[in-house]
C-alpha cells in the first residue's frame, strides 16, 4: 500500500486501469484500503469477470463502497452501476424503487449515464410515477453533457412529440450528434433522415457504421429502406 500512496495520480491511474488480469492485485489492495476509484473499478471487473472470478453480489458491495468514499465523477459513476444493478437484477433481486433511488443520487452528482438511466425510468414509470417531461430534462441535460444514447432519444421524443412539443428540426440535430457520437441507433435514425433528404449515398454510409453494432431485424430495416429509395429513384 505504500508503495500505492507513493504514485502520482496519473501513474495510479494507469496501474489501476490496465490488464485486468495485471492490474487486479493492485486494484484489490486498493479498494481494501479505501480508495474509491479502486473500489468503483474492481466493481466493474466483478460485475463483467474480468481479470476476476465474477461475482455480481461482491460488485453491488464495492459499487456502494466507492459511492459511500468517493467524491466527483467516481461517486457518480458507483451510484450509477449501483442503480444498473437493482434495475437488471446483478447481484440483487430486480428492485426498480432501489435503482431509481441510485439513479437519483448519481444525476445529482452530475453523472450523465445516471441522467439517462433515471430519464428512462421515468419516462416508462417504473419504480417512480411516470414523468415524460422530467424524463426529456434529463435526457437533454445528459445529452448536452455528450451522451450519445441520451442525444438519440432526445431526438426520438422530439420527433415523436414524447414529452415535448414536436420538432423535427431539432430532432434531426439530436439523431446527427448521436451518429456522431457513435451509437448504432443515432446512425440509423440519422440514416433514415440522409434518406429523406434524398442523399441515399450518405445514408448508406451511415447504415453501414450501425450495422456493426445493429441486430438482425435492424439491418434488415436498413436494407429495407435502401432498396425501397432506389426503387423510387
Amino acid at each position: 500500500m505504500a508503495r500505492l500512496r507513493a504514485m502520482s495520480a496519473a501513474e495510479l491511474a494507469a496501474l489501476l486501469g490496465g490488464d485486468p488480469r495485471e492490474a487486479a492485485p493492485w486494484v484489490e489492495a486498493a479498494a481494501a484500503c479505501g480508495m474509491a476509484e479502486a473500489q468503483a473499478r474492481l466493481g466493474r471487473m466483478l460485475l463483467d469477470g474480468s481479470g476476476v472470478a465474477k461475482d455480481e453480489a461482491a460488485a453491488l458491495r464495492w459499487f456502494g463502497k466507492a459511492a459511500r468514499a468517493a467524491d466527483g465523477p467516481t461517486r457518480g459513476d458507483a451510484e450509477n452501476m449501483a442503480g444498473r444493478c437493482h434495475e437488471l437484477g446483478w447481484g440483487t433481486i430486480v428492485d426498480w424503487g432501489a435503482a431509481v433511488d441510485w439513479y437519483q443520487r448519481a444525476a445529482r452528482s452530475g453523472d450523465a449515464w445516471g441522467k439517462y438511466n433515471l430519464a428512462n425510468m421515468l419516462f416508462d414509470g417504473r419504480g417512480i410515477d411516470e414523468d415524460r417531461v422530467a424524463a426529456i430534462t434529463l435526457y437533454e441535460q445528459a445529452a448536452r453533457a455528450g451522451h450519445p444514447r441520451a442525444m438519440n432519444l432526445l431526438g426520438r421524443c422530439l420527433e415523436e412529440g414524447w414529452g415535448v412539443p414536436r420538432d423535427p428540426v431539432a430532432a434531426a440535430h439530436w439523431y446527427r450528434c448521436s451518429a456522431e457520437g457513435g451509437y448504432f441507433r443515432g446512425q440509423y435514425n440519422h440514416g433514415v433522415e440522409l434518406l429523406r433528404q434524398g442523399r441515399r449515398a450518405a445514408a448508406a454510409g451511415m447504415f453501414e457504421h450501425a450495422s456493426a453494432e445493429a441486430d438482425p431485424p435492424l439491418r434488415a430495416r436498413m436494407a429495407a429502406l435502401l432498396d425501397e429509395s432506389q426503387a423510387q429513384r
